[in-house]
């Protein structure tokens, strides 16, 4: 399996497709990068694409070209882009990442690659056909905490790998809000097997350097929805939090109005494509799942034990690695609690993405070789996005910002392609299928091909 795309530094002319909250982050970077120019927006909403140039404006650069969803491959044509980066609903990425390969354009996207197997299978088709290259942006590779866990076990701290346990916890705050937005409908997102846990597959494939070839997974929709609401006594009587007395006291509840940037990109601009981005997470529409647990064999004979908890009071993540010269250790709390906000109330710090979550906890790596005292491994402790990842893949992607000179040599080689997006994305699928049949699933039978 593929560690790296291959591809040198980024640049040029840039295009976004699907503008909302997470795109802020790539205007933002290609703003502060002279090696590259954000020259065209599409979405199927004109005021967020305005936002964006809003912030391009302010930022001191010059406004790019907008262009509905409609227009998408004449934005192609016109604009004669370097680069194309994917933003929009995770089951829309096909859409957009196929044609920009066949006009001979450089994809970046964001995970999951897409959320199907035929999707999955018709970028892997457009990829070889055009030789084309497409970088899924798992940002957490980048973090330097998985950096040294990943240089730990290629150096053989822990021998060959035998087994792997890791547990993800998605706060209150953190985890609610896939249960507020388009990622509760499991036919858009892939559910959280697939929209979230795809980054940790991906870790631990890139961790173990092998791949995975057999799934068994039970999941359930535990807290969230209507009837669990209704049991546990959190649940409150709204559809969604604008204009609801109810809302305003729950500790679930999102108000866009009171953060100015969901309020421009959301809150004024529902009234384009109607949709809610603050919906009632204990409502009876939701099609995914909150508690996961998963069971992974590896082409190296390994096994992991995965689960995801989207409802917990702190939020980070314990890792074991167990080989047979010892055992490797991460546990990260990027949040150790979080705070009730009502309505008009000073926000708990970050939803989601641009920068660290509030009430930071402590973070370490622990070698214990066998018949040896345990060790803590010292390493960098990165900040902001994603543990420091976000900074460091973008300057990965589009270039360094300026006076800024990569450290680390390394950082070239922790880009995703193609083939290891599907690979990350095709546990997510497997666990889905097993969820549903009750049976172990074989990802070289689910995806119709040997990856």
């Amino acid at each position: 399996m593929s560690q790296s795309n291959g591809q040198a530094k980024l640049g040029g002319r840039v295009g976004i497709v699907g503008t909302g909250h997470r795109a802020r982050l790539y205007t933002n970077a290609i703003a502060a990068r002279p090696s590259s120019q954000l020259v065209a927006l599409c979405d199927l909403n004109e005021k967020r694409m305005k936002y964006h140039n809003e912030l391009l404006k302010k930022l001191g650069q010059p406004e790019a070209k907008m262009y509905p969803a409609a227009d998408f491959e004449k934005m192609l044509k016109d604009e004669k882009l370097d680069v194309l980066v994917v933003t929009t609903v995770d089951a829309t990425h096909d859409q957009y990442i196929v044609p920009a390969l066949y006009a001979g354009i450089r994809v970046l996207t964001e995970k999951p690659m897409t959320t199907d197997v035929e999707k999955c299978k018709r970028i892997l088709k457009a990829v070889d056909e055009t030789n084309g290259s497409v970088q899924v942006l798992f940002n957490y590779r980048y973090n330097p905490a998985h950096w040294k866990v990943e240089e730990l076990v290629a150096s053989g701290k822990i021998g060959n790998v035998k087994s792997v346990h890791f547990e993800w916890l998605l706060d209150t705050v953190h985890g609610a809000d896939y249960f507020r937005r388009w990622h509760r409908y499991k036919d858009r997102s892939g559910g959280l097997m697939v929209h979230k846990s795809s980054h940790h597959f991906d870790l631990v494939n890139f961790w173990i350097n092998a791949k995975p070839k057999e799934v068994f997974g039970m999941g359930s929709l535990a807290f969230y929805g209507a009837e669990n609401g209704k049991k546990s006594g959190w649940a409150k009587d709204y559809y969604r939090a604008r204009d609801s007395k109810e809302a305003e006291t729950d500790p679930f509840a999102i108000h866009l109005g009171d953060q100015p940037d969901l309020k421009a990109l959301y809150h004024d601009a529902e009234h384009v494509d109607n949709y809610h981005r603050d919906m009632n997470v204990f409502a009876d529409d939701i099609t995914i799942e909150d508690d996961m647990s998963v069971l992974v064999k590896y082409s190296n004979g390994a096994t992991m034990t995965y689960h995801l908890t989207a409802y917990s009071p702190w939020e980070g993540y314990r890792v074991m690695i167990n080989g047979d010269k010892g055992r490797l250790e991460l546990e990260v709390v990027e949040s150790a609690f979080r705070l009730p906000k009502n309505k008009g109330g000073s926000a708990d710090g970050a939803v989601h993405g641009e920068k660290a979550l509030p009430n930071e906890g402590h973070q370490k790596i622990i070698l214990h070789p066998l018949w040896e005292a345990p060790q803590e491994v010292p390493y960098e402790i990165g900040k902001g996005g994603h543990g420091g990842g976000d900074d460091r893949m973008l300057d990965q992607i589009f270039g360094p910002r300026p006076g800024m000179v990569e450290k680390d040599s390394a950082v070239a080689r922790l880009g995703a392609n193609q083939v290891d997006g599907a690979l990350a994305m095709a546990v997510g699928l497997a666990a889905n299928e097993s969820f549903k049949t009750g049976k172990l699933v074989k990802i070289d039978e689910l995806l119709g091909v040997v990856m």
